[in-house]
This record gives C-alpha cells, structure tokens and sequence, in this order.
C-alpha cells in the first residue's frame, strides 16, 4: 500500500463528489484506465519507472535513523503520480500530475514539505535507465553498478523550509513482491494494486536541522505501487506498518477502514523468502491515542500474526508526526516490543 503507501495526487485531478469515494478519491471509478490483473511479472529495470496508462503510483522511500548519541529519527520520501487521462504528451497538456512529499521526525519535532510539478515539461518524472525520480531538487537517484539491480544503491535528497536529508540507501537484500507474486488485493470486492518493495536498505548521510547537521545511520524501506482504483468506495482510511525485526525478519501490514475492515500482510525471511498474510490474518488494535492536529489519534497498536506468534506493541518516537499537507495525515517512525523487538514505520490516513 504504501504501503498503501499514499496516492494523494488523485485528489487533485477529481471533482469534489470523487473525493467521497474511498480515501481521497482513490475508490473512484477507473473507466478508461488500465487495470491491474492477477500473476504479473515485473520486468526490471522498466517497472521501477512510470506507468502513465494507470491512474494512480508512488515511490516512496523511508528510514528509521539514529545519531552517534543514540537519538532516534525518522525520514520519508515520497513522489506521487496521478493522471487525469491515459498515456503521456509533451508540454502542458499532459494528463500527469507530480507531487512530492518529504518529512522527518525527531523526538521532540516533527517537519514536513510539498512541491507540485505538471508532467511533460521536465520539472518532475521517472527515468529507468539510469533509475533517477524526481521533483524539482528533490531526487532519488541511482548509483547501482552493472550486475545490480537500480534500486540497490540509491543517493536521496529533499528539503524543506526548516530540513533537509541527503543520504545513501544501500540494499541488503532481494526486492520483495507484496500481495500474490505482486497483485496486491485491497478489499472484499476485489480492488488491486501492483506492489513491490524493497526491504533490505542499511542507509547512511546527513539530516540538516535547525540546531545544524547530523550524521546518521540506519535501515530504510522502499515500496513501489501503481493502480488505478485500489479502494472500495467506502473505505475511507488505512493503517499500515513497515517492520524490521531485530532479528532479521521483516514485516508490512495493513488495515483498510471502511463497512468492513480488510487487513494484508507479508512477512519477509532475511534472505527475502515472502509469505502473504490474507485478509484476516494480521489484527490491528489501537492501544493509546493522542490530540494530534486536532484530532483524535491512535498512535500506539498492538499488531498480532497469530499464526507466526507475532504480537508486538508499537510506540511512536513522536506521537505529533502530522503531515500538515494538502491532504493531511500521520506518519513517523515507531520502535515495537513483545514477542519480537525492532524498530519501523507506521503511516495512519483518514483520522
């Protein structure tokens, strides 16, 4: 998803009455786009680039950090494409719409940034080969080596009004397919995206704060996802977590709010072995909640896989990590501890 990972980019190219069907649009009727379809079979490096015939696709990016003190932080990355048609033009009349979001987290603050771009006229897109996404000055870049994958060594970079981040992400490990082989199934009804990951990353750079820069390390997860109406019309929200066990494991899961909930998982084996969690395995219960933005929010879960003997309890470094954006939601880093230990990410939309 992004994990559900946000499309929020669809907001911008829907009429108002679109916006109440499913979580910023993204249950509106797809006519005209592609659809996904079960047993796909990503081709590489092609897939890491646009998909301009679906709707809806993200590249998103996150890090949990730490100092030589010890401090934790968090970072995310992310560039949203949406389409108000099928397919590609040059110039102003292209159908594709670019936006970018970037934040990071500490302790005791939280910042977040936004920049938009039209598609054709060269300020943001996806290229494969070399692999470079970008918006403005904000990029992800690809130094991969020949027999690698492009994914496998990337330089990020964004800013904001009071931050910036530039840092290497190096991964340690296979991509993942999320879902079945990729087909990643969102509700009851049958709703779909095409999702991968990239769980493995150990990463290394720079925060810049106010107080001045910081060098960091830590581990970082990369999700690619592209669709074209992966909610059903009444889920309104998700909850979703990237998990990295402290002995290797790794973990993503989901919940998706609406007359029903629908939850998804995988859970990922060190060398990358993968296993899908159906709709019913993994279970979200909200343990505390916080005044965040107004509003009242779950910040602390309990995430339970019975059949892995998987029951965790998650804290958020900072329970305030509010993406005060054009479509607002929570997201920051979270250490977890009970039957396993380690530390992730949890994104929360729709409160």
């Amino acid at each position: 998803m992004r994990n559900e990972s946000l499309a929020f980019a669809i907001a911008l190219c829907l009429p108002a009455a679109g916006l109440a069907q499913g979580f910023a649009g993204l249950g509106t009727d797809a006519e005209g786009f592609a659809i996904p379809r079960p047993n796909p079979r990503f081709d590489f490096p092609q897939d890491h680039g646009a998909h301009p015939d679906y709707r809806i696709e993200w590249w998103y990016l996150t890090a949990t950090l730490k100092d030589a003190e010890g401090n934790d932080y968090g970072v995310q990355w992310t560039l949203f494409r949406s389409a108000t048609a099928p397919g590609e033009q040059d110039g102003w009349e292209s159908p594709q719409i670019w936006m970018g979001h970037a934040g990071l987290t500490t302790a005791r603050a939280h910042f977040s940034a936004e920049r938009f771009a039209r598609g054709g006229i060269g300020q943001a897109g996806v290229a494969t080969e070399p692999f470079r996404a970008h918006i403005d000055d904000w990029h992800m870049t690809s130094h991969a080596g020949p027999d690698e994958d492009a994914l496998d060594r990337l330089e990020v970079f964004a800013r904001g009004e009071a931050f910036s981040y530039s840092l290497e992400f190096t991964a340690q490990g296979p991509l993942v397919s999320q879902g079945a082989q990729g087909y990643s199934v969102k509700s009851n009804d049958g709703q779909a995206s095409y999702y991968y990951s990239q769980p493995f990353y150990q990463v290394a750079g720079i925060l810049e704060l106010p107080d001045g820069p910081v060098a960091v390390t830590g581990d970082g997860w990369l999700d690619r996802e592209w669709s074209s109406q992966p909610l059903s019309e009444d889920q309104d929200g998700w909850d979703w977590v990237s998990l990295a066990f402290d002995d290797g494991h790794r973990m993503m899961g989901f919940q998706l709010r609406g007359r029903e909930i629908f939850t998804a998982g995988t859970w990922i084996t060190p060398d990358g072995e993968a296993t899908p969690l159906p709709d019913g395995a993994v279970r979200f219960k909200a343990r505390a909640h916080a005044q965040v933005a107004g509003r009242r929010v779950p910040v602390s879960w309990q995430i339970e896989w019975p059949e892995g003997n998987v029951s965790i309890t998650t804290e958020p470094l900072n329970p305030q990590a509010w993406m005060d954006l054009s479509v607002s939601y929570w997201e920051g880093p979270l250490r977890f501890s009970g039957s396993h230990s380690g530390r992730g990410y949890l994104e929360m939309t729709g409160y």
